[in-house]
C-alpha cells in the first residue's frame, strides 16, 4: 500500500542604518542545498490513486468486486475468497465459506483449500494452487506470478494470495509484527509493475491499495496463491 523550509536572513532595525548598509554590502553565505528524500518504490506505490473498480486502459486493468472486511480475526481466508468470487458471481457469506474451506480459529491452513472452494463455486477448473516455497522466490516463480496476475485479471479471475508479512516487509498500515494473512489481487498496472490489492484485514487506511509486484512476490513465500 508518504518540503523543506527555506532560511531567510532577517536584519534587525536595532542595528542602526549604518550597520544595515554594511550588512547589505557583505556577500551572503550560500545556504547548503538539501537533497529531496528518495522515496522507495513501495512508498510510491502505496500513495498511488486507486481508480474506480473496473477501470481499464492499455496498461491498467482492475476488476469489479463486492468488498467486505473480514468478520472475525481469523476469517481472512473466507473474506479473500468471497472477494474473488464476487468478480464473477453473487458470492456466498463469509460464514458459509468458512465452513466450506474449512476455517478454524487458527485460520485457513492451506491455499489449496481456497483453490478447491473457488473452483467448486464457479464450476470451473480455472484456479490452480501455485506454491512459492523459496524465500526469496526464484526468477521462474516471479515470472510465473506476473504471468498469472496478467492472465487471470485479463480474464476476470482475481487471485487469492496467502502471505507472510514480517515487520520489515509490510503492506501499508500493518502492525509491527509478522502477519499471516490472505488477500485478493484485483488489478495490475504494467507501466510500473504494480498490483491492486483488496485487503479484508482493515490495517490499511483504504480497502484497496497498490503494491509493487516485487513486494507481492516477496510476501507470498513460503506460502502460495490461487490463480
Amino acid at each position: 500500500m508518504r518540503s523543506h523550509p527555506s532560511t531567510t536572513t532577517k536584519l534587525k532595525a536595532a542595528l542602526g542604518g549604518l550597520a544595515l548598509i554594511a550588512a547589505a554590502a557583505l556577500p551572503m553565505a550560500a545556504t547548503p542545498a538539501t537533497a529531496a528524500p528518495t522515496l522507495s518504490a513501495e512508498t510510491v506505490a502505496a500513495t498511488k490513486t486507486v481508480p474506480s473498480l473496473g477501470y481499464s486502459t492499455q496498461t491498467v486493468k482492475t476488476l469489479n468486486i463486492d468488498f467486505q472486511y473480514q468478520q472475525t480475526g481469523y476469517w481472512c481466508g473466507p473474506a479473500a475468497t468471497r472477494i474473488a468470487l464476487s468478480a464473477r458471481i453473487s458470492p456466498p457469506s463469509q460464514q458459509q465459506l468458512a465452513n466450506e474451506l474449512p476455517t478454524t480459529t487458527n485460520g485457513t491452513d492451506w491455499i489449496g483449500q481456497v483453490t478447491r472452494v473457488l473452483n467448486n463455486h464457479l464450476g470451473t477448473g480455472w484456479y490452480e494452487t501455485k506454491e512459492m516455497p523459496n524465500d526469496p522466490p526464484t526468477q521462474a516463480q516471479r515470472d510465473l506470478l506476473w504471468r498469472d496476475v496478467v492472465l487471470d485479471i485479463d480474464n476476470n479471475y482475481p487471485i487469492v494470495a496467502n502471505i507472510v508479512a514480517p515487520a520489515n516487509n509490510h503492506p501499508p498500515g500493518y502492525p509491527n509484527y509478522t502477519i499471516y494473512h490472505y488477500f485478493t489481487v484485483i488489478g495490475y498496472d504494467s507501466s510500473d509493475m504494480t498490483v491492486l490489492i483488496a485487503d479484508p484485514a482493515g490495517f490499511a487506511p483504504t480497502a484497496t491499495y497498490w503494491l509493487t509486484f516485487n513486494q507481492l512476490a516477496t510476501l507470498i513465500p513460503p506460502k502460495g496463491y490461487s490463480a
